[in-house]
């Protein structure tokens, strides 16, 4: 009896942790992701539907802190430091609070992302940025409460806030040109020392041309120097391979050297070993 009187207790558990009931939000999640130039700009946020409501002013009154949705606090997020109209803004993830006036809207990037709405207890050092927004009034009305990233450019786009007959905007300026420019003269300048490295690491541990492997391998010991002891390690290997062993004890020896200056006992002890295997100590 004990027995039975324990399976149904675990059947009723089961049943009312797997029973949970799924109905649709009045406020669905939202979520946008939009590159701009070249910095990943997404917003999370809830949306809220008018249902024969008045929003501005009423439902939600003018001169007080929004949550900017429902639920949860809305959050953006950027790759890349940013402008917000011209004012700076590091890269990271930001709380979005407005303060809703007729003629225009303060919107606040706030630090603390985990708020349920509007936080309990304020924080102005928070605030990472303030801006006002212009607003317009559309000709039609927006059902549900809308974010949108708009206007792209190579360096700008707009971010849209749209409710009722009302629509909020900012400008975000990315650093586009910036990093562009970067990635143009990181290319143009052609294969850094890391570059070749790896690609001489790959075909070596491969099996494949070791002529090839060791041309780059030496590029790459020429662009870094004698400190970077692991690429002279694995030009030793290489050249090992190559039946060339005075040319790998030798350049084992630089890699020794290189590492008993940084004080890495792990490539003091392959190097001593190496060199002691291809003859190196006689």
């Amino acid at each position: 009896m004990k027995k039975l009187l324990a399976i149904a207790v675990i059947y009723c558990l089961t049943f009312s942790v797997n029973a949970q009931i799924e109905t649709p939000q009045p406020s669905p999640l939202g979520k946008i992701e939009q590159k701009v130039g070249l910095t990943d700009v997404s917003v999370e946020y809830s949306r809220p539907g008018m249902r024969g409501r008045t929003i501005f002013g009423d439902l939600v009154p003018f001169g007080e802190v929004w949550r900017t949705g429902a639920n949860a606090n809305t959050k953006i997020t950027f790759s890349d430091d940013v402008k917000i109209n011209g004012k700076e803004l590091k890269k990271g993830s930001y709380g979005i609070y407005t303060v809703p006036n007729e003629g225009s809207w303060e919107v606040m990037f706030y630090a603390d992302t985990n708020n349920w709405g509007v936080p309990q207890e304020w924080d102005d050092s928070k605030v990472a940025l303030k801006a006002t927004a212009e607003t317009m009034e559309m000709p039609m009305k927006m059902e549900t409460f809308t974010i949108v990233i708009d206007d792209l450019k190579n360096n700008s786009a707009t971010l849209n806030f749209i409710w009722e007959n009302t629509i909020a905007m900012l400008n975000i300026e990315v650093p586009a040109d910036e990093k562009a420019m970067a990635s143009i003269e990181r290319v143009m300048n052609g294969p850094s020392a890391n570059d070749y490295f790896s690609a001489a690491t790959f075909y070596h541990e491969a099996g494949k041309d070791l002529e090839k492997a060791h041309k780059w391998v030496t590029k790459a010991t020429e662009m870094a120097g004698d400190q970077a002891f692991w690429m002279l390690r694995r030009k030793s290997l290489i050249e090992a391979d190559m039946g060339k062993k005075e040319q790998a004890i030798a350049t084992a020896k630089r890699s020794l050297a290189s590492a008993e200056k940084a004080k890495n006992a792990d490539y003091v002890k392959m190097n001593k070993e190496s060199i002691a295997e291809w003859g190196g100590n006689k």
